[in-house]
C-alpha cells in the first residue's frame, strides 16, 4: 500500500543512499511534447537532508532532463529494490541545473568533494516537496555485478585527443551537436547553445518521420517556426498602427 510523506523520512535515507541505480522522469509543458524517463547508474548522488537530492549528470547523446528542467522544473526521481524486501520510492520535486563551467557548478563540486572528469556535464539538484513509498511486489530480483566503465573510457579517449590539440573533441562542441535542444526543440544546455552559435554547429536531427515538431513546442502544445514568430510580431505591430490611425480619424477635431 502506498504511503506519502511531506519530506523524505529519515529512516528511508540510508536505504536510498545504498542503491546502485535510479530513474529520472520529466516532461515538457506542451501537451504534444514527449515524456522522458532516464536510467541513472553510478555511485555519485547525494541526499543531504530530507528535502534535497542531487546527482552528478554525465554527458550523453540526449538532454531531455536538462531541457525540461530549464523550461518548467518538474521532476520525479524513482528508486526500487533489486534485492531484499520489495520497495519503490519516489521523490517529487523541483529540479535545477548547475552546468559545468559555471560558478555554481564549481562551488557545488568543491563543497561536496565530487570527482569530475572530461565528460562531466552538470549537477542536477532537486528540492523535494513530496515522497512516496509503495510495495514493488512485481519488481524482479537482480544481482548487482559492477558499474559499466564504457562511458568513462569513451570520454577518457576524447580527453586524450583534445589535450593533443584536436579542438573538434571539445565538450562544448559535442554539447552543441547533441545537447543544445530536446526532441521537442526545447533549448537545452546553455554551453551547447553558445558553442553552436559561435562555431556554426547545427544540432543533429533527433527524431524521424512526420511526428517531430518543426519549431519550439510551447505550453499550449503548438509549435512555431522563427519565420512564423517574426510574421506574428510584424502583423501585430502593423495592426496596432492601423488601430491608432483609425481611432485618430474618429476623434473630434477642434475648430479654430
Amino acid at each position: 500500500m502506498g504511503v506519502f510523506y511531506e519530506a523524505i523520512p529519515d529512516s528511508m535515507i540510508p536505504w536510498l543512499r545504498a542503491q546502485k541505480m535510479f530513474w529520472i522522469a520529466t516532461a515538457p509543458l506542451s501537451a504534444r511534447g514527449h515524456v522522458n524517463v532516464s536510467p541513472k547508474g553510478g555511485d555519485c548522488f547525494g541526499i543531504p537532508d530530507s528535502r534535497s537530492f542531487w546527482y552528478h549528470d554525465l554527458t550523453g547523446s540526449g538532454n531531455e532532463t536538462i531541457s525540461h528542467l530549464y523550461e518548467n522544473g518538474r521532476v520525479t526521481v524513482m528508486f526500487h529494490a533489486f534485492e531484499g524486501p520489495p520497495r519503490i520510492v519516489r521523490l517529487y520535486g523541483t529540479g535545477s541545473v548547475l552546468e559545468s563551467g559555471t560558478a555554481a557548478y564549481d562551488a557545488f563540486v568543491a563543497d561536496n568533494k565530487i570527482e569530475t572528469f572530461f565528460g562531466s556535464r552538470s549537477i542536477i539538484r532537486v528540492d523535494v516537496h513530496q515522497a512516496s513509498s509503495s510495495c514493488g511486489f512485481s519488481v524482479p530480483f537482480y544481482e548487482f555485478k559492477e558499474f559499466r566503465p564504457t562511458l568513462h573510457e569513451h570520454f577518457e579517449r576524447k580527453a586524450v585527443k583534445f589535450d593533443a590539440g584536436n579542438e573538434k573533441e571539445s565538450m562544448p562542441r559535442y554539447w552543441a551537436l547533441k545537447n543544445a535542444w530536446s526532441v521537442d526543440n526545447i533549448p537545452g544546455m546553455k554551453a551547447g547553445l553558445k558553442a553552436g552559435s559561435e562555431e556554426s554547429i547545427a544540432p543533429i536531427k533527433k527524431m524521424v518521420g512526420i511526428s517531430p515538431p518543426k519549431g519550439y513546442q510551447g505550453a499550449v502544445g503548438q509549435g512555431f517556426t522563427l519565420s512564423q514568430l517574426i510574421f506574428a510580431m510584424l502583423f501585430s505591430a502593423s495592426f496596432s498602427v492601423v488601430l491608432v490611425l483609425f481611432a485618430d480619424s474618429l476623434s473630434p477635431r477642434s475648430i479654430l
